[in-house]
């Protein structure tokens, strides 16, 4: 049975509702007819040339992505701006573009949750937790055999991919590392979380220089985490491969394909 955009949206609904994106969000279908044919879809974090040019050559009909393209105020989708540009190409290509953000980290298998489970975490549960408990931002779980905060920090540079920025950590790398707070993207709005505060070490990316100085201090003076700071595309890649599992298993009939792409902004970086 051949499926249309409109089949597969109903799956992306169920595997990430609508009702968990956040007010200041905007995913959801970008572009495309709902009665169009589907027969491919290439999942990424970012919308951006690389990956458009991805799913055009390719031959997608469906650019399934983690950030969403028109995020903030758009007046214009003329050519000579990217955002516009990229429209313009995917839908000359007849290929549709779809935002699953926000409604995909708060899921049990969200961004989060899957850089949870590939540390090892136990007794999951989220930071933040919605009315149901189980869904909400951010993890906080507990390592299985304790470790330090230098081992971790390791651990997590060998499980992520290779960006120029790397992985920061603030505090001692002897440090005892047990309870560990973990949120996929940028984080440093549950800083002050209580689950956060009690944690051992949370790790998370775009950590900006007073709010990371801030929880730092805080910690000195009345206890709080060490802090690991991680690439935002980096943190949020992981999530593609089990989201493309859980797509193929509501739809066999569909080829999903992970982008390999790197789409973190930054190139190199130079060690002083």
């Amino acid at each position: 049975m051949s499926l249309v955009l409109a089949d597969v949206l109903a799956v992306t609904e169920r595997l990430w509702p609508a009702a968990g994106t956040e007010a200041w969000d905007a995913s959801g279908l970008v572009s495309g007819a709902l009665d169009a044919p589907v027969r491919r879809v290439l999942l990424a974090v970012d919308a951006v040339a690389a990956t458009v040019d991805e799913a055009v050559a390719s031959g997608a009909d469906l650019l399934i992505a983690h950030h969403p393209l028109l995020l903030r105020g758009v007046t214009t989708v003329a050519e000579d701006r990217y955002k516009g540009a990229l429209l313009a190409r995917l839908i000359r290509a007849d290929c549709a573009l779809l935002a699953a953000h926000t409604n995909a980290d708060v899921v049990a298998t969200g961004t989060s949750a899957v850089l949870a489970d590939r540390l090892g975490l136990a007794e999951q549960r989220p930071i933040e937790a919605s009315d149901d408990g189980d869904t909400g931002l951010g993890r906080v779980g507990r390592l299985t055999e304790p470790t330090t905060l230098g081992r971790l920090a390791q651990r997590i540079a060998e499980l992520l991919p290779a960006t120029a920025t790397g992985v920061r950590a603030a505090g001692g790398f002897d440090d005892p590392v047990e309870t560990v707070a973990v949120c996929g993207g940028a984080g440093d709005s549950l800083l002050g979380h209580p689950a956060v505060r009690a944690a051992d070490v949370y790790v998370t990316a775009d950590l900006r220089h007073h709010p990371a100085s801030e929880a730092r201090e805080q910690a000195a003076l009345g206890g709080g985490p060490a802090l690991v700071d991680v690439s935002h595309w980096a943190s949020e890649w992981l999530w593609l491969d089990v989201a493309a599992a859980e797509l193929r298993a509501a739809l066999p009939g569909l080829e999903i394909v992970v982008s390999e792409l790197r789409t973190d902004p930054w190139d190199f970086q130079v060690v002083q």
